[in-house]
């Protein structure tokens, strides 16, 4: 808790990431990089005018941030976190820190974004509830922005299934759009709401394309549903493209303006996709290095100063999960119950399994392939 509450001063105070990435690159620790005093601070880059905030910070602001994390399943990932999302990592502005509401290990899972028009068509909205459905039911964890339309289809389509993560451009605690309050809520309960803007931060215009870019980082790759040539959509797909990921569009009718963003995108060079399966065919490649870099994770024990690290398995432990897994297609509770480890040990040992070809994943289920 120390270092989180360090970690918590420094990104009320600092505010630009890559500034704080360095101080904590240079430092190790959130407690370290805010105990280095006024010169290590300036000489990391952080203007002299915010040394006060970091040397007597605001502790009815502190204490209410530190009640957030408190919170059960509430998490803060830093940059110098053992858990922070390798994927993340590698693209070209990646936050300081993430502030998590629900399961902090579907940062680790292999993701698929979908994005598109907040003002979809009614079969642009069913074609995004039925790749997520089908993206879900191949144990993909679907990432959208909660926003209205084919965010909000795509969120919707993969909880009936699986899981879903949801990028806000607010604090976690801020329901916006205010519509999609329930489907909100629901993501916190049953996958993750996620947030590189501290608890209580408002919508801003300004924040909504930052956003996309960690929709784009966190994922394997990027499918548009629907896209206006000036669209946020557009925006993610770029960014992915940077991130040197997938990047995949729906073809739709020529009297379709929402569809023009996707032409202008396959016209580049896009891929052009009819069914699910092939972007899951295409994403293989990428889920393979996911894999690597999260059995690095594990055997380094998860171990990192902002958040409760992730439990390593033992060779007993990938034994006794073997043994519990059969023919017949079981949940991770049911997994639990068997092995008597933790559901969040066994996502990302059954990841890793999955993305080795031993265990298939359909609906939510694991089972030993034939």
């Amino acid at each position: 808790m120390k270092d989180a509450r360090a970690l918590l001063i420094l990104l009320r105070a600092c505010g630009n990431a890559a500034v704080l990435r360095r101080l904590l690159d240079r430092f190790g620790q959130a407690d370290a990089a805010l105990g280095a005093g006024p010169a290590a601070w300036q000489d990391a880059g952080i203007a002299p005018d915010r040394h006060t905030a970091l040397e007597r910070p605001d502790p009815a602001q502190l204490d209410a941030d530190l009640t957030w994390l408190a919170t059960p399943d509430h998490h803060l990932i830093g940059w110098h976190d053992a858990d922070y999302p390798a994927l993340l990592r590698r693209t070209a502005e990646p936050p300081a820190a993430l502030f998590v509401a629900g399961d902090r290990d579907l940062l680790w899972h292999a993701q698929i974004a979908i994005v598109g028009s907040r003002k979809p068509s009614a079969g642009g909205r069913d074609h995004a509830g039925q790749f997520a459905r089908r993206f879900a039911a191949a144990g993909l964890t679907v990432t959208s922005g909660l926003a209205e339309g084919i965010d909000t289809a795509a969120h919707r389509g993969a909880l009936t299934i699986g899981r879903t993560l949801a990028v806000i451009g607010t604090g976690t605690d801020v329901v916006y759009p205010a519509g999609n309050r329930e489907l909100m809520a629901r993501i916190r309960a049953e996958g993750a709401i996620v947030s590189e803007y501290a608890p209580g931060t408002p919508p801003r215009q300004l924040h909504f394309p930052q956003r996309n870019r960690l929709i784009a980082g966190l994922s394997l790759g990027t499918l548009v549903v629907e896209a206006a040539l000036r669209s946020g959509a557009l925006i993610t797909a770029r960014l992915a493209a940077d991130a040197g990921r997938e990047v995949f569009a729906l073809p739709g009718s020529i009297d379709n303006p929402m569809a023009r963003g996707c032409h202008r995108l396959l016209r580049q060079g896009v891929a052009l996709v009819e069914s699910p399966d092939e972007v899951i065919d295409a994403l293989r490649p990428l889920a393979a290095q996911l894999a690597e870099d999260l059995r690095g994770r594990l055997d380094s024990g998860g171990q990192g100063g902002a958040g409760s690290p992730l439990p390593t398995p033992d060779s007993q432990d990938t034994a006794a999960l073997w043994r519990a897994l059969g023919h017949d297609p079981a949940t991770p509770d049911q997994l639990a119950e068997r092995t008597g480890l933790t559901v969040a040990t066994l996502s990302a040992m059954l990841l890793t399994m999955e993305l080795d070809g031993r265990i298939s994943a359909e609906y939510g289920r694991y089972a030993r392939r034939p």
